[in-house]
């Protein structure tokens, strides 16, 4: 004996019994990941949300795919003297380190004083 196709329907009321809850969203006309180095645009997708137990799931699907390189933003810009005095303050460097250490981070603070952390001895 063959099974029988289940019609959409069907399939919606036997997912509502198991607390799945399935919504196309149709007004979406596009879909951006983006990562650390790539990103990826999917226009005009078919995409839904599935509900299982309070948590939300998007499936994405068609669509017209195109993938982008990011590359890290050139713009260099100056450290700010009272940034400068906390990061070599915390890492216990000179001006001159900590000034080189946020040039490298891209002013990020945090990272810069972990980095010049690492290379002491």
């Amino acid at each position: 004996m063959m099974p029988r196709k289940m019609g959409s329907r069907e399939a919606n009321r036997m997912m509502a019994r198991m607390g799945m809850q399935l919504k196309e969203m149709d007004d979406i006309t596009k879909v951006v990941f983006e990562g650390s180095n790539r990103r990826i645009i999917i226009e005009n997708p078919e995409v839904a949300s599935v509900t299982v137990q309070g948590q939300t799931m998007y499936q994405v699907g068609g669509g017209k795919v195109k993938e982008e390189a990011i590359s890290a933003p050139t713009v260099a810009t100056q450290p700010s003297p009272e940034d400068i005095a906390l990061v070599a303050q915390q890492a216990k460097v000179t001006q001159k380190e900590a000034e080189e250490a946020l040039q490298k981070t891209g002013g990020n603070l945090a990272q810069a004083i972990l980095l010049l952390q690492k290379k002491k001895p």
